[in-house]
């Protein structure tokens, strides 16, 4: 057994144990384990070797426990992070939509800490912005440079040793399109993390905001398509009528078509089939995906190794070819300063308000 099999095996049984017994070749334990870091599933798949009974050899054993509490400790460093920054933003009545990471693995995984995750991710309405950046800020944490009008921009980075919260007045920004973040939190659900108030994205959008992340990123995490499959399991009421009429609403459904399909073949997670048929892209780009997201092909994570590779995949995939070129000029133009500004390439950009466009 290959290393790759092996650990698409492990998520695709779960919550069940594998039917086939576990990799006994040194080599394909150790690249099993070299997998599943990479993907940010150490905690997970240590947990799951357990249940599953498979044991690997002693020097991959030790590397993986050895990776899963580094993972973990980086996560407790986030949980801290996020629950000072929930306590900032609470003094000004700003309750924000927790988007990804702790947040997510609470609500999905075993532990939590089983999923890897390495920064904040928080969302808010766009005329709660400002003060919400000034609420960070007086925790210690220091805004980078960046332009919040621009059409590509989507979240101000806040940055501090205990490491960086991206605050999200867009959900996402990606191919060229956003998604606008005001309608998302506006249908949000109202909970509570560690005692602080929170809200989570509804199921419907939750479906719809995880699949287009993955597909902005081709995929190349395992995490980002093992959540889907955790998610549908967790709601197996989920309106899906409701996430398709969502997804063409944003205008990138075939990026809600490429994870979901991928984590429904590679992980069995379960979404019907008239979902996965209404979303689909032309047969061309189908073709396409299925190659590039192959088993062996996202377990190596071989796009995210090849830059012109990535982005001529980006370039392909695209639900719409003019927003994506138009993209890649503006990135292409941003590599050289105006004329008469005095910038040099790769200047840091003052923060503009995002209430609007100037």
């Amino acid at each position: 057994m290959t290393s790759a099999p092996a650990l698409l095996t492990l998520l695709q049984a779960w919550p069940e144990a594998p039917s086939v017994p576990a990799p006994s070749d040194a080599g394909d334990c150790d690249a099993l384990v070299k997998a599943a870091v990479r993907h940010g599933l150490a905690g997970f798949v240590e947990h799951a070797l357990a249940k599953a009974g498979w044991t690997l050899t002693p020097d991959a054993a030790a590397l993986l426990s050895r990776e899963a509490r580094m993972s973990a400790a980086r996560g407790m460093r986030v949980r801290s992070l996020l629950s000072r920054s929930l306590a900032a933003l609470a003094g000004l009545g700003v309750t924000p939509v927790l988007l990804k990471g702790y947040g997510l693995a609470r609500r999905l995984y075993p532990e939590p800490l089983h999923r890897a995750t390495n920064d904040v991710d928080l969302l808010v309405p766009r005329a709660r912005m400002l003060c919400a950046v000034h609420a960070l800020e007086g925790m210690g944490l220091t805004t980078q440079a960046g332009d919040v009008d621009r059409d590509d921009a989507h979240h101000v980075e806040l940055t501090g040793p205990d490491g960086m919260v991206e605050l999200h007045y867009r959900a996402l920004a990606g191919y060229g399109q956003a998604l606008e973040g005001d309608a998302l939190v506006a249908r949000a659900e109202d909970a509570t993390l560690d005692g602080h108030p929170v809200r989570y994205l509804c199921a419907e959008d939750e479906a719809v905001y995880l699949s287009l992340h993955a597909s902005n990123h081709l995929l190349q995490r395992l995490a980002w398509l093992f959540d889907l499959k955790l998610l549908a399991r967790a709601h197996p009421r989920l309106d899906w009528d409701r996430v398709v009429t969502r997804a063409r609403q944003t205008g990138l459904p075939y990026l809600v078509w490429y994870a979901w399909d991928a984590a429904h073949r590679l992980l069995d997670a379960p979404v019907p089939a008239w979902v996965l048929k209404a979303l689909a892209p032309p047969r061309w780009q189908r073709a396409l995906a299925l190659r590039l997201f192959s088993g062996p092909r996202l377990v190596g994570a071989e796009l995210a190794k090849n830059k012109p590779a990535w982005v001529a995949a980006k370039l392909a995939l695209a639900p719409r070819a003019r927003p994506m070129v138009r993209y890649a000029l503006r990135r292409l133009r941003g590599l050289r300063p105006p004329v008469g500004t005095g910038a040099e390439p790769g200047a840091p950009r003052p923060v503009r308000s995002p209430a609007g466009r100037r």
